[in-house]
């Protein structure tokens, strides 16, 4: 089938359909995968859409009607096809809940864009559009994908984020083979497809609080607590997880030490959100994470009195991490993220990324004689030189 050529559309919504469509799938080349899903009242994303295109057609399977999807598992494993996204990470993070598998291989055409000189989160209609010469229909993009029937609207949008993603790889993949960095995807892709990163450790939760790092680390072990309280609360309710406690109001009563029920609802909102009886555990989580010996008291990753100021050797590496991005027609977020370059600034060489793969011989190492002072920049003609010192 012509990528560009969405005549064959075949709906899918009881399982007889969707194991034909399984059993049929196993002789395509490849198959291009999107779904559709809302998140805003739920903790896991509700699944309402998966489209697929094979090489003889486009599939929209219906998970509101179809209730068991694990048959798709099968061409998820199938190693003979190759699975394409785009944007993956979502999409992969649902398939895995429904269906126990994770896909390999597969191909993320925003990661591999951005090693063709697109930006680093660039949206498929861009890319389609650059590549493909195609422009999607973005109309129905805040669609409610829960409600039926579905438009013949809606199906034409839905299809379309499948509809050109093989012709998308097949590009995208002799432009990548010619400029010699297909091979470079493959630890990205394969971290995609790490089922462990699908997976959330409630004790870890407290890392990604908001403003987390106002807290001493005392003060970390009861948000430790209660985060992670929290997150199971969310995932036993199927309820996001503001609506069980908001980052701000756990913060705030870390932040004052809370003992008492009578203090946690002086806190804005926690006795609306709060039963007496999970306050009380609340409290108690609270009291448990204040009481921990120093040495079993949680950290956050950031830089101790001890550590030297890294902010001008960030300025440097920024400026170099840039350059080498724009010689080399790379994002620069691809290059070298924030975290990376803090953590290489820190002297925290084995923790960083840059020093792996072809990050290391692109950049890492440039970064790492650069911090030894053995290299030099300078401005000539308005352009960024980089010159070795020996």
């Amino acid at each position: 089938m012509s990528s560009k050529d969405s005549s064959f559309l075949k709906y899918i919504e009881d399982e007889n359909a969707l194991i034909a469509f399984v059993d049929g799938a196993h002789a395509s080349t490849t198959l291009a995968l999107d779904t559709e899903f809302l998140r805003e009242k739920t903790y896991y994303p509700k699944l309402c859409l998966i489209q697929a295109a094979t090489d003889d057609g486009i599939w929209i399977i219906d998970p509101l009607a179809v209730k068991d999807l694990s048959p798709l598992g099968e061409l998820l494993e199938d190693e003979s096809i190759m699975k394409v996204f785009h944007a993956a990470t979502q999409d992969i993070e649902i398939l895995l809940r429904v269906t126990g598998s994770v896909p390999w291989p597969l191909f993320d055409t925003q990661v591999a864009a951005a090693l063709l000189g697109y930006s680093h989160q660039v949206g498929l209609a861009q890319l389609v559009g650059s590549i493909c010469g195609v422009t999607l229909k973005k109309s129905d993009s805040f669609t409610d994908w829960a409600r039926r029937p579905l438009s013949a609207s809606q199906l034409e949008y839905a299809s379309g984020d499948v509809t050109f993603l093989p012709e998308l790889f097949e590009c995208m993949r002799a432009m990548l083979e010619e400029k010699g960095r297909l091979e470079w995807l493959e630890p990205d892709f394969k971290e995609l497809a790490n089922a462990d990163n699908y997976t959330v450790d409630p004790r870890e939760r407290f890392r990604h609080l908001k403003r987390g790092n106002q807290l001493s680390r005392r003060q970390l072990g009861g948000a430790r607590e209660v985060a992670a309280w929290r997150e199971k609360r969310a995932q036993e309710t199927d309820t996001p997880r503001k609506w069980v406690l908001s980052d701000e109001q756990i913060v705030e009563a870390c932040r004052k030490e809370t003992r008492t029920i009578d203090e946690l609802f002086l806190i804005r909102g926690m006795r609306e959100k709060l039963s007496t009886k999970d306050a009380r555990e609340v409290v108690a989580l609270l009291a448990k994470g204040f009481a921990l010996p120093e040495e079993e008291l949680p950290s956050l990753d950031r830089p101790n009195a001890s550590e030297p100021n890294v902010d001008s050797a960030l300025d440097l590496m920024l400026a170099l991490t840039r350059a080498v991005a724009r010689d080399n027609d790379i994002a620069m977020q691809t290059l070298a993220s924030s975290s990376d370059l803090t953590n290489l600034a820190r002297g925290h060489i084995q923790e960083s990324g840059l020093m792996k793969g072809w990050r290391r011989t692109l950049i890492g190492e440039k970064l790492m004689r650069l911090l030894d002072g053995k290299l030099a920049m300078r401005l000539e003609e308005g352009e960024l030189k980089i010159d070795k010192i020996w």
